[in-house]
């Protein structure tokens, strides 16, 4: 008993800690966010962090895979069963990729706007770290959604349905998190807290953009 007890106030630790880095990573950026404000944050010890994580370099990808993992999971499991069922449409492909990011960045149990302003930050980074940070993260996963929409698609290149794919999330990534600025433009007609509603609208938007792809010769792209 006393070593389980051992183990879940270690995990406990863990992920008080990584709670704590992804709200200073968020609100002061990679840079500014401290391992001592975050060892602080998390009420721990400094040199817990650095037991752990080894370096801010380490922990940042500890905190930032835990969430990126966590939707990745539920993507993949969703379009595993949608190929085991044969060839799925390029509606319930998209649906797959956008409802866990969407709902993901509408939960702040699961990051919430902070993991979103992460991943928008991570994405765009300069660096050797972050880039590769992003494509240990999402690469696997995109090169799958790829050669599914490719399967719903037949006429869908590699090159276009990459566009697409990147098209499509890069879209999705200004809508993760709920903002108000669409109940500003639509007085109220739109509120992206609603995220049926989103999703309905951006899964309908994207498939037919695929389409559009898929109809048009390579020669006039």
């Amino acid at each position: 008993m006393a070593g389980q007890a051992a183990g879940t106030a270690k995990a406990t630790a863990k992920e008080d800690i990584l709670d704590a880095a992804e709200a200073l990573f968020a609100a002061r950026g990679f840079e500014g966010a401290s391992m001592r404000a975050i060892a602080e944050a998390a009420g721990v010890a400094q040199a817990l962090l650095h037991y752990h994580y080894k370096t801010k370099e380490g922990l940042f990808e500890a905190m930032f895979t835990r969430r990126s993992g966590a939707i990745n999971r539920i993507r993949l499991a969703r379009l595993d069963v949608m190929l085991a069922r044969g060839r799925p449409t390029v509606e319930d492909i998209v649906e797959a990729l956008l409802r866990p990011t969407i709902e993901a960045g509408h939960d702040p149990s699961r990051g919430g706007s902070r993991f979103a302003s992460l991943i928008l930050a991570t994405s765009t980074a300069e660096g050797d770290w972050q880039k590769g940070l992003v494509a240990r993260s999402y690469d696997p996963m995109a090169e799958r959604f790829i050669a599914a929409l490719m399967v719903a698609l037949p006429d869908l290149g590699r090159a276009e349905a990459t566009w697409g794919y990147l098209f499509v999330v890069g879209a999705a990534l200004t809508q993760m998190a709920p903002t108000g600025r669409a109940d500003r433009l639509s007085e109220g007609a739109a509120r992206d807290e609603d995220t049926d509603a989103m999703l309905s609208r951006a899964v309908i938007f994207a498939a037919a953009g695929l389409k559009a792809l898929a109809a048009t010769p390579p020669d006039d792209h």
